[in-house]
Formats: structure tokens, sequence, C-alpha cells
């Protein structure tokens, strides 16, 4: 035998590497970014002057910092994978609050099944 490093499994990338992006990747981020446009429209158009810049600016990079430590690819804490379902599910969850309080709420409606349908999906695919 040969003393050859053995070749990497077809599951697992290569060192340094990652997995190709596959349709659900894409939607999943899209949701994400959905959700958070959503916060920022929701903050410039439910708020009065002063406060609608506020909450406008506020709310997306609230939910972009929780985003970030939580759920992303390189979340600043490793959590448990329900934990980061949980964070998942309440950015979605206020962007969808979000459309209902704004009287739109057949967008709010759609939007959250199809964010937690994909969400779901993308869990699985992650976690099997």
């Amino acid at each position: 035998m040969s003393d050859s490093a053995r070749p990497a499994s077809s599951a697992e990338p290569a060192p340094g590497t990652r997995a190709p992006l596959s349709a659900i990747d894409i939607l999943a981020f899209l949701c994400e970014l959905f959700a958070f446009a959503t916060l920022a429209i929701w903050g410039f158009a439910s708020w009065p002057f002063p406060w609608n810049i506020v909450a406008g600016i506020g709310a997306p990079v609230l939910a972009i910092v929780v985003w970030a430590l939580f759920v992303s690819p390189r979340a600043v804490f490793a959590v448990h994978p329900f934990v980061r379902a949980l964070v998942e599910l309440l950015v979605y969850a206020s962007a969808t609050i979000a459309w209902w309080s704004m009287d739109q709420a057949w967008i709010g409606l759609g939007f959250g099944i199809v964010a937690v349908t994909i969400g779901v999906i993308a869990g699985r695919r992650r976690f099997a």
C-alpha cells in the first residue's frame, strides 16, 4: 500500500471549498433578502416622519445582525440547528407581520408560506 492521501469522498468537498449552490440555496437567499427589504419598507411606510427613518433603517439592520450572528453560513455563534431554524423563522415571521400591519395580508401570507417551505427544505438538506 502506498502512503498517499486518500481521495476525498464525493459527499464532502475538498478542504477550503464548499459544496456548489443549489436552486434551494438561491431561493432561501432571495427569501432572506425579501424579508430584509420588507422590514425596510415597513419602517419607512408605517411610521411618522422622524421615526420612519429610524425604523426604516433600524429594523432591517437589526434583522441582518441577528441573522449574521446565528443563521449565516459563517455565523458568529455556533448554535443548535433548532435555534438556528427558530431565528430564521422569527425573521420570516417579522416580515410576514410587517406585511399584515401594512394591510397587505395576502402578500404576507404568500411570503410566509414560501419562506417557511423553502426554509424547511433547505434545513432538511443541510442537516440530512
